[in-house]
């Protein structure tokens, strides 16, 4: 499971980019990819886990699925909620 922090969120078209950590190019991923928290959710700068599969529109690429806000991020929105 990769992990990377969310770019950029077009939240009216239902998609977004996420640069993974240590790379230099963002990975597309669309709302239908997003586990757990629903897109609407998600904000620029979260950090997330996701794996990456080919894209078969461009097959030079990938893109993001399982997308999901990362354990340790989690966990920290799940405290605030307690406390």
């Amino acid at each position: 499971m990769a992990t990377g922090e969310i770019k950029r969120l077009e939240q009216s078209r239902g998609f977004g980019f996420i640069r993974p950590a240590g790379a230099a190019e963002d990975v597309f991923f669309h709302r239908s990819a997003v586990q757990g928290l629903g897109f609407d959710d998600l904000y620029e700068g979260q950090a997330v886990e996701f794996e990456q599969e080919a894209d078969e529109r461009h097959e030079r690429r990938n893109h993001a699925v399982n997308v999901r806000v990362a354990a340790a991020a989690a966990s920290a929105v799940d405290g605030a909620l307690v406390a």
